[in-house]
């Protein structure tokens, strides 16, 4: 039984060491799988400390990326600062280069205006000695006149020369007030050059370049001394011819022509008290009276002056009779000869006289040249518009630049508004019609009716008052003064309807009974066609009333051509205000009737961008 019982517990040791065995090999094996999961925690470990040293890295790199960034960002806006400042020294050099050449062209015509004055004055210096000479044989002769009625007469002659004399004082304290003020004005540009010089930092080249010595008061025959004849106590207390004549020719001026010695000069109409370049007419000698008849081209340097004073440019007949030596020479100049030899600065005044020479070489009669430029003046009153009166006659317009006037003429003689434009256009087309009769327009009612649209369209501004008078709105007639409201503005301008002509009035737009009234007589007054047509282009699309306030404004110009501006030549624009082929069958006053005058188009395509509303 022992040995049974040591069997079985041999057996159940064998058993528990096997059991033991194998739970030891599973404790390795498990081991083992712990052994590799802590390297493998390891490895983690590892990879995500490197991962985040990676994160460090880029962190910073995204750092000095942002510093970068900031830096290009200030650079960037230094730089736009910078552009910004460059950009602005750029527009003020320009607009200093453009306030330059507006000095030099003051500067060339003052000394323009200093050299005629001292053309002028040598002039007068020689007329003067020989008017000392005539005095002196004048004085010779009373001495030896013992007749009591010649010394009468004599006396006379005297108090004629008197006269004249203090006209002649009168004169030189005009011209010496010309002077000083020439003088004034080129010291006032000296100034404002050598700044000008001095900003721009080229003070080396100040010395000799604004203007010459010869251009100061001293050597423009003036005397500044004690003795001069503009003061009060001098010309208050003249004591005898001499003292007079001593007293003129200290001041090396006069106003006397040499060629005509005689008393007769002091009649009326013969002697003007003005600075001008000529002071009478001189008798015609024996050359002039034989070329009367000879053309333009082989006239005489004083028939052309004569001619230029004759035609309203006197006072640029003392450079052309420096530069002038015959009529054939001023047929074949140039603007730009007219401009720098004549002194003709004004546009339009070149525009005249070019005008009037190419009508002499095209030996063209155009009945637009028989009406002058004060007939124009007139004219403006006759379309109401009297406030450009100025403007106009000190362009010397005339009835040829009317024919030739164009958008930029208009703009110049400070015709800006749209309305006025539109009433100077079809003024000039009814002139066209009736070619150019000075007598087109009517100014008061013929006949107790009204009148048909062809009576209608002559109708001056007056005449349109008038009818207003007679349909019961007397009271807002005095409006129409300075309108330029007039018969052909109401019937050939499309847009011109009932209620432009209220506005026009100042009739209150709540007063319906008095506007409907106005509209009543006035679609009576155009006939059914005209108010046919104004019906239709106020129903149109593009319709757009006419206003007060519409301008006219000039064609804008490119950055690019502004280098080109001084260069330009004259300008011979064919952009008329009226083109004279408006209406080629009616050239003549034998068409009367309102077809006639139809073909206006006020506002056409080239227009559009120039005419604009302002508030």
């Amino acid at each position: 039984a022992e040995g049974f019982i040591d069997s079985v517990l041999t057996d159940q040791v064998e058993a528990q060491g096997e059991k033991i065995r194998d739970l030891e090999i599973c404790l390795e094996g498990h081991q083992l799988k712990l052994n590799a999961t802590e390297e493998m925690l390891q490895q983690e470990l590892l990879s995500r400390t490197s991962l985040e040293t990676q994160k460090l890295d880029l962190m910073a790199e995204v750092s000095d990326l942002k510093i970068k960034l900031v830096g290009m960002e200030k650079e960037q806006s230094e730089y736009e600062e910078k552009q910004t400042k460059a950009e602005g020294l750029l527009q003020e050099l320009r607009h200093l280069k453009i306030k330059v050449e507006e000095l030099e062209n003051e500067r060339n015509q003052y000394e323009w205006k200093l050299k005629a004055t001292k053309a002028e004055i040598a002039q007068l210096q020689e007329q003067l000695a020989l008017k000392d000479a005539e005095i002196e044989r004048l004085q010779s002769q009373l001495s030896r006149t013992s007749s009591h009625s010649e010394v009468a007469e004599r006396d006379q002659e005297v108090q004629r020369l008197k006269i004249g004399m203090e006209s002649l004082l009168a004169a030189n304290e005009e011209k010496d007030r010309r002077i000083e003020e020439l003088t004034l004005l080129l010291s006032q540009y000296r100034r404002v050059k050598e700044i000008m010089i001095a900003a721009h930092g080229d003070t080396e080249n100040v010395d000799g370049t604004v203007v010459s010595d010869d251009l100061s008061p001293l050597s423009s025959g003036m005397d500044s001394g004690p003795q001069s004849p503009l003061s009060p106590e001098n010309r208050k207390s003249p004591k005898g011819i001499k003292k007079i004549w001593g007293k003129i020719r200290r001041t090396q001026s006069g106003n006397f022509p040499a060629d005509d010695l005689g008393l007769a000069e002091f009649r009326r109409g013969g002697l003007r008290a003005t600075a001008g370049p000529r002071l009478s007419r001189s008798k015609e000698t024996k050359g002039q009276k034989s070329d009367y008849n000879a053309p333009f081209a082989q006239w005489s340097t004083e028939r052309v002056c004569n001619w230029l004073e004759d035609f309203g440019l006197g006072q640029y007949v003392i450079f052309a009779r420096q530069w002038v030596t015959s009529g054939h020479m001023l047929l074949t100049a140039t603007p730009q000869d007219m401009e720098k030899e004549m002194g003709i600065k004004h546009p339009l005044h070149r525009k005249k006289l070019v005008l009037a020479i190419k009508s002499i070489n095209a030996k063209q009669d155009e009945k637009s040249a028989q009406l002058d430029h004060i007939w124009v003046t007139r004219w403006l009153d006759d379309i109401g518009l009297p406030q450009y009166k100025d403007q106009f006659h000190e362009a010397r317009v005339d009835g040829r630049m009317l024919q030739y006037l164009t958008v930029n003429d208009l703009l110049f003689l400070k015709v800006t508004s749209q309305l006025h434009h539109l009433s100077i256009k079809c003024a000039i087309h009814v002139l066209h019609i009736n070619g150019f009769n000075p007598h087109c327009l009517r100014r008061r009612p013929v006949e107790e009716s009204n009148g048909s649209p062809s009576e209608v369209v002559q109708w001056s501004n007056h005449r349109v008052m008038e009818w207003l008078r007679s349909v019961d709105l007397a009271e807002y007639a005095p409006n129409l003064r300075g309108s330029g409201v007039h018969g052909a503005l109401i019937l050939l301008e499309p847009r011109f309807n009932g209620d432009t002509l209220a506005m026009l009035l100042n009739i209150p737009p709540q007063k319906t009974l008095l506007r409907r009234h106005l509209t009543t007589n006035f679609n009576v007054l155009i006939g059914p066609e005209a108010q046919q047509e104004k019906r239709e282009i106020t129903e149109s699309t593009a319709y757009t009333p006419l206003t007060t306030t519409a301008k006219v404004r000039p064609r804008k110009l490119g950055f690019s051509h502004f280098g080109n501006l001084r260069k330009k030549k004259f300008d011979e624009s064919t952009d008329y205000i009226c083109p004279m082929d408006t209406n080629p069958g009616a050239t003549n006053g034998s068409q009367k009737n309102y077809s006639g005058y139809k073909g206006l188009s006020p506002v056409t395509d080239r227009e559009l961008d120039q005419v604009g509303q302002t508030d």
